[in-house]
This record gives C-alpha cells, sequence and structure tokens, in this order.
C-alpha cells in the first residue's frame, strides 16, 4: 500500500472538500434551471481556467494525433457519460444521495480493475472495498422507499458510476505521452462541445437567464470543478495504485450528506453517523502504510 506524498495528501484534501461540497451546490443550480444546460455552461466557462494554468505552467497543448482515438475513449468514459447522466439524476434525486450513487465508482473500480484489468488486490484491499460498500448500503437506508418511485435517476446514477470506473481504469493504463493537465483540458473542451450540443437538443425550449442561485453554481463548478477538480483527480489517478486512487476519495459522498443536511435541512440518522466510520476505515486500509516496508528499513 502506497506512502502519499506531501503533494498528493493536500491535493487529496482540496479536492475531498471541493468535490464534496459540490453536490449540494449542484442540486441548488439545477432545481429550476435545465440540467444538461448547468452543465454546459458551467464546463465551458472552465476551459479557459484550465487553458490558463497550462499557459502559466508552460505546459504543451499538443496531442500526438496516433493517441487522439484512446482520449476519445478517455473522454467518453471518464467525462461526457458521467457528467451527461449524474447531472441529470442529481435533479431527480436528494443531493446527498445522488453523491452516495455517484461515488459507488471506487467500488465498481477496485473489482473491474481485480477482474479485467489485473490489478491485484491485497486482503486489505478487499477489506476497503467491502467497508466502502456498507457505508454505501448505510447512507441509502432511509431512501430505498424514495428511490423506488425515482428508479430512473437511481439508474442514470448507477450507470454514470459505472462508467467512470471504466474510464478511470483505462486512464490508469494509459500511455499518452503527454501531461495529465493536457489531457484535463481537451477531455473538458470535447466534453463541453458535446454538452452544448445535448442541451441544444433536447432542452433549447427551457432555455432562460440563470438565477443569481444558479449563476453561483455554474461559477463554483466552472472554477473549482473543472478548473481544478478533475485535473487534480486525474493526477491522483495516474500517480497512485488504482484501488488506492478511488478508495481515497470515499470521504467525498459522506462530505456531500453531511453539507446537504446542513444547507438542505436533510435529517440524519445513526447509519449515516456509522457511514461515516467505514468510510475512514475504507479510506485507511489502502492508504494507510504497511507496517513491512518500515520493519525491513529498520533492520537493514
Amino acid at each position: 500500500m502506497p506512502t502519499l506524498s506531501r503533494q498528493q495528501l493536500v491535493i487529496l484534501i482540496l479536492l475531498t472538500l471541493v468535490w464534496g461540497i459540490n453536490w449540494p451546490i449542484m442540486k441548488a443550480g439545477v432545481t429550476d434551471y435545465p440540467p444538461l444546460t448547468f452543465r454546459a455552461l458551467s464546463m465551458l466557462l472552465g476551459v479557459p481556467v484550465l487553458g490558463m494554468a497550462l499557459v502559466l505552467m508552460k505546459v504543451p497543448f499538443r496531442v500526438p494525433r496516433a493517441h487522439w482515438r484512446e482520449l476519445l475513449w478517455l473522454t467518453l468514459t471518464n467525462m461526457l457519460v458521467w457528467h451527461t447522466l449524474i447531472i441529470i439524476a442529481v435533479k431527480s434525486l436528494s443531493s446527498g444521495r445522488a453523491a452516495i450513487l455517484g461515488y459507488t465508482m471506487p467500488i465498481f473500480s477496485a473489482v473491474l480493475g481485480a477482474i479485467w484489468f489485473g490489478n491485484r488486490m491485497l486482503p486489505r484491499g478487499w477489506a476497503g472495498v467491502s467497508a466502502a460498500a456498507l457505508g454505501v448500503l448505510l447512507l441509502l437506508w432511509h431512501e430505498f422507499t424514495n428511490l423506488t418511485g425515482r428508479p430512473l435517476g437511481v439508474l442514470l446514477a448507477l450507470c454514470a458510476a459505472a462508467t467512470w470506473a471504466l474510464g478511470t481504469q483505462s486512464l490508469r493504463a494509459s500511455r499518452i505521452p503527454v501531461a495529465t493537465l493536457t489531457i484535463s483540458f481537451w477531455m473538458t473542451l470535447l466534453t463541453s462541445l458535446a454538452l452544448t450540443l445535448l442541451a441544444s437538443v433536447f432542452e433549447m425550449p427551457q432555455w432562460k437567464a440563470p438565477s443569481s442561485v444558479t449563476w453561483g453554481s455554474i461559477l463554483y463548478n466552472a472554477v473549482l470543478i473543472f478548473g481544478f477538480a478533475h485535473a487534480a483527480w486525474f493526477f491522483l489517478a495516474r500517480s497512485l495504485p488504482p484501488v488506492a486512487s478511488t478508495l481515497s476519495v470515499m470521504f467525498i459522498p459522506v462530505l456531500g450528506v453531511f453539507s446537504g443536511a446542513w444547507w438542505l435541512g436533510e435529517v440524519l440518522h445513526w447509519q449515516d453517523w456509522t457511514a461515516v466510520v467505514l468510510m475512514v476505515v475504507a479510506i485507511a486500509s489502502v492508504l494507510w502504510p504497511s507496517a513491512a516496508p518500515a520493519r525491513a528499513q529498520r533492520t537493514g
């Protein structure tokens, strides 16, 4: 199991905070606004932020032509399907529970990696996956009755999570010889164009001027989600082992549930608090340094 560098740890903490509180922010943004249009505007405004980061950091924009096909596949699985389906799910579900369903991704990813991508999973990793799965079930405890009346939203969120899991494993296996920030820029740009097309086809009759709350949500997503969080996640996904990079973000849905409760007044139960403990166990199972290397170092 890996020991995080200081840079990885700082990025992980910031990513958890930014993504966690975004769930009630997204819910507020799409409550009275077309979801695909909301997402398209957020991404279109986020692309210049990413582009400016590349310019300031002197990171090349160019992706070799031989890797365009792989870039399109990574865009489809990591961003386009995820953002299209999950924002529609957020519209129909509570923000916290949409976060929980969306963050079944690490569970899908760990299992996919072990079965189809040849990733070796130690018992500690499987324990983490089991703890995370149990935590998800507990967080959904009081939602099962409501969810049965909203099967489309649940199905969309789970499909989004499974596709994102596949994309995460594909990104991990990618050998595109460019910086992660460059890949993030092109995936964001391509997804924003595709979502703009989808919003034009399906939501044009619903278009209207965003309210101040919606504008605030759009700007938060543009700057912090698409300008920072996705690039940060892609960096962790490419620099950490698969199980560590996926289970390490399992505290995000917990933060989503609690921030939604604070902002939107959702009631918390004992299952929610127990799930927090299980998520911490899941994270510790893959990120806590192993004692074996330490002993070996002392005896060496």
